[in-house]
């Protein structure tokens, strides 16, 4: 006689799987938002040191009204020559641009939204330069020092 497993046992264990599964999805889910969060936070302190080498480079009348492209080099010429501010400048991780505006010609800043509602860092999102984040994420910006 074969031993093997009966159907009301087979169900059991996928009914116990799913249970499981469906406790720690939600945790490993939070841990990839700030996971990307950091990342954002990271990029955002990047872009602020690469944008004040710029500016020590230019007049303050030459600051750039955009983003230089995402995932390109940003340099003083061309094809990545003379002086290099970024070597690949960063998108957010979900692939689209950060947003930047600049006051006036000494001031600017860099906006991101941030998937966790909860993160200390955030703050109330304003309209910069005609972005702002979806209600009720938060913001993270970073400004000229």
């Amino acid at each position: 006689m074969k031993k093997s497993f009966t159907l009301i046992e087979l169900l059991v264990v996928i009914a116990i799987i799913g249970s499981l599964s469906a406790l720690f999805l939600p945790n490993f889910m939070a841990a990839r938002e700030r996971a990307r969060d950091s990342q954002r936070k990271s990029d955002l302190r990047q872009i602020q040191k690469a944008f004040e080498l710029y500016k020590q480079d230019q007049t303050p009348t030459a600051i750039p009204l955009a983003l230089p492209t995402i995932n390109v080099c940003w340099s003083s010429g061309a094809n990545c020559s003379g002086n290099i501010y970024m070597n690949n400048f960063p998108a957010d991780p979900l692939g689209t641009a950060y947003a930047y505006v600049y006051t006036d010609t000494l001031t600017y800043s860099v906006v991101a939204c941030l998937e966790n509602i909860a993160d200390p860092d955030g703050a109330t999102c304003p309209v910069i330069g005609g972005f702002t984040c979806a209600s009720p994420k938060k913001c993270y910006i970073v400004n000229q020092p």
